[in-house]
C-alpha cells in the first residue's frame, strides 16, 4: 500500500485545487481524500506506485504543488536528521562570514559547485575558510545576530514530533559556532559540525580535524541509530546538498528540501514548494496534530 500526498505553500501559492486532487485520486484508483489542511495538504492511499508518477509530478510541480508517493506503512519516524545550512536557516553561514570579509562573491561560487557535487567538500571548505583568515571572530555574532533567518516551520516539525517522543538531531557541514545556536533555537537534542579555529581573537584560516563532510553526517545516521536502539528506516533526513545524499538515500525517509538539482534527482522526496511542515505531512500528521 503507498500514500500520495499532495501539498503547497499557502503563504507564496494558490490553495490546492479540490477538483485537480479528486481528478487525479480518481485516476490512480486512490481511496477516500484525507484533508490534513484545508488547502494546503490532502493524501489518499493506493495499492500501487503509479507507472506515470513522474510526469504527473512534473504537471504539478507547474502549478506549485509537491507531489509526493509514500510507502503507507511505518510513515511515522523516531529520529529527525537535519541539515542546517539552506535546509533549517536560510542561509549558508559560510557565505555571510564571507560577506562580512569581503570574499563574499568568491565564496558563494565554491559554496553552490560544492553543494551541487562540483566539487570535492573537504577541499572547497578548506579553501572557504581559507579566505577568513584574519576575520574577527565577534563577526560570527554579529552575522547570527543580523544576517540568520530560520525556514518557515523549522519549530512546528521539532515540537510535533519531539511531542511524538522522537530524537531530533542537527549535522552540518557548517561550524558549531551556528549549530549551537540552531539548534538551541529550535529544540534539537544534539548537534555535530566542523569547528572555526580561533586564534587571539582571529579566526586562523583553519578548520578543526576532522573535517565533518558528506560521510560524517552517514556515521551520524549510524552511530545515533545504534545508541537509541531503532532501525535507519524509523529516521527522516532532511538536506538540500550533495554533502546530505549519503544520509537522504540511507535513511528510511529523504527528502530533498528546496535542494540542488543534481541532489533532488537522486531523491524521490522533493519538496520544492512547501515548508518545513511539510515533513509533517509527508509522515501522515495533520495541521490538528501540530505543537506550534
Amino acid at each position: 500500500m503507498f500514500t500520495t500526498i499532495l501539498l503547497t505553500n499557502p503563504g507564496t501559492a494558490a490553495p490546492l485545487a479540490p477538483e485537480m486532487v479528486t481528478a487525479l485520486r480518481n485516476a490512480w484508483g486512490g481511496s477516500d481524500l484525507r484533508w490534513l489542511a484545508p488547502g494546503e495538504a490532502v493524501e489518499f492511499d493506493m495499492l500501487e506506485t503509479p507507472s506515470n508518477r513522474w510526469d504527473v509530478w512534473a504537471d504539478v510541480q507547474r502549478q506549485g504543488v509537491d507531489l509526493i508517493v509514500v510507502p503507507s506503512v511505518g510513515r511515522r519516524k523516531k529520529m529527525l536528521l537535519a541539515d542546517m545550512d539552506s535546509t533549517m536557516i536560510q542561509q549558508e553561514c559560510i557565505d555571510e562570514l564571507a560577506d562580512e570579509a569581503g570574499v563574499g562573491e568568491r565564496v558563494k561560487d565554491i559554496t553552490a559547485r560544492a553543494m551541487n557535487g562540483e566539487l570535492d567538500f573537504d577541499d572547497a571548505l578548506r579553501e572557504r575558510v581559507g579566505l577568513l583568515r584574519g576575520l574577527d571572530a565577534g563577526v560570527i555574532d554579529h552575522v547570527l545576530r543580523t544576517r540568520i533567518s530560520y525556514m518557515p516551520g523549522g519549530r512546528t516539525l521539532l515540537s510535533t514530533m519531539k511531542g511524538d517522543d522522537a530524537h531530533a538531531v542537527l549535522v552540518s557541514g557548517g561550524f558549531t559556532a551556528f549549530t549551537a545556536q540552531v539548534a538551541a533555537h529550535l529544540g534539537f537534542d544534539e548537534n555535530r559540525a566542523n569547528t572555526l579555529m580561533i586564534e587571539a581573537g582571529k579566526l586562523t584560516g583553519k578548520v578543526g580535524m576532522p573535517i565533518l563532510g558528506r560521510q560524517a553526517k552517514v556515521d551520524a545516521l549510524e552511530q545515533i541509530t545504534k545508541r537509541l536502539g531503532i532501525a535507519e528506516t524509523d529516521v527522516i533526513a532532511v538536506g538540500d546538498g550533495a554533502n546530505d545524499l549519503g544520509m537522504l538515500t540511507r535513511a528510511g525517509l529523504g527528502v530533498a528540501l528546496h535542494a540542488k538539482p543534481s541532489v533532488a534527482a537522486k531523491c524521490d522526496v522533493r519538496i520544492n514548494f512547501g515548508d518545513l511542515m511539510a515533513l509533517l505531512y509527508i509522515q501522515g500528521y495533520s495541521k490538528a496534530d501540530f505543537i506550534a
